[in-house]
């Protein structure tokens, strides 16, 4: 294999939970709310989905279902899906919404997984490639140098910069040209099946992990490693998935 593809958001970092995400907006507006409403509102957040990388809306308003499922093909279609979810649920200043979006972005709501500099690191020792391929609609190369790991990534293809988001096997295909990598020598590593799996449609390899708080997957990387090594190279145009 010549190259390995990463999922961002539940496969190399992890954002902070939904109560911490409110805390700190809340401390940035210098706008207080009883413990107990605090955590109501959280909870709130949460079902609504309205943190980016945290937990699927439990249902999605009308004035939101519109642009869900294109949310990351730009900037402004992402911050408007998911500002859109936080309005629903109220909050004690509106411009906590906009500042709730804006936290998420920031490097300090990021923390890498625990074995993520590990794997990264001995790829890059073994010449292997490695690119970063996200349905997002931010830049997140500020995450990757603010936590040490941006010497590790060699492309990143990020769909609000294409206009393509996964499952689109185009988005893919842009990551393995950056790496000059034949596809069929590629494995494309995530947490969701059917947008990380959209790269199988390429003939690359998949490797699914599981989309867990940091702390609780100290090691689900680490099998990369060995898929790496142990992958043959295709020699027809059937898909490999990898569990």
């Amino acid at each position: 294999m010549t190259a390995v593809l990463f999922d961002f958001s539940g496969t190399l970092f992890r954002v902070e939970s939904t109560e911490s995400w409110l805390r700190g907006a809340l401390a940035e507006a210098r706008v207080e709310l009883a413990e107990a409403e605090l955590v109501e509102a959280a909870q709130a957040l949460e079902a609504m989905g309205a943190l980016p990388g945290g937990a699927d809306p439990s249902w999605l308003p009308e004035d939101v279902a519109s642009v869900w499922g294109v949310r990351d093909k730009s900037a402004e279609l992402h911050r408007a899906a998911y500002t859109g979810l936080s309005r629903h649920v109220p909050l004690p200043d509106d411009r906590l919404h906009d500042l709730l979006y804006d936290r998420h972005m920031a490097p300090a709501a990021w923390a890498p997984y625990p074995d993520a500099t590990e794997v990264l690191g001995t790829l890059r020792e073994r010449g292997i490639g490695v690119g970063v391929v996200s349905n997002i609609g931010w830049d997140l190369r500020p995450v990757f140098r603010e936590h040490g790991l941006d010497p590790y990534v060699d492309a990143y293809v990020l769909s609000y910069e294409h206009g393509i988001q996964k499952p689109d096997p185009r988005l893919f295909a842009a990551a393995c040209a950056e790496l000059d990598a034949d596809p069929h020598d590629v494995v494309m590593v995530g947490d969701n099946r059917r947008a990380d799996g959209g790269a199988a449609a390429l003939g690359c390899a998949v490797h699914f992990v599981d989309h867990l708080p940091a702390a609780q997957r100290p090691d689900g990387l680490r099998p990369v490693l060995d898929l790496v090594s142990a992958v043959p190279r295709a020699n027809g145009s059937d898909p490999r998935v990898k569990q």
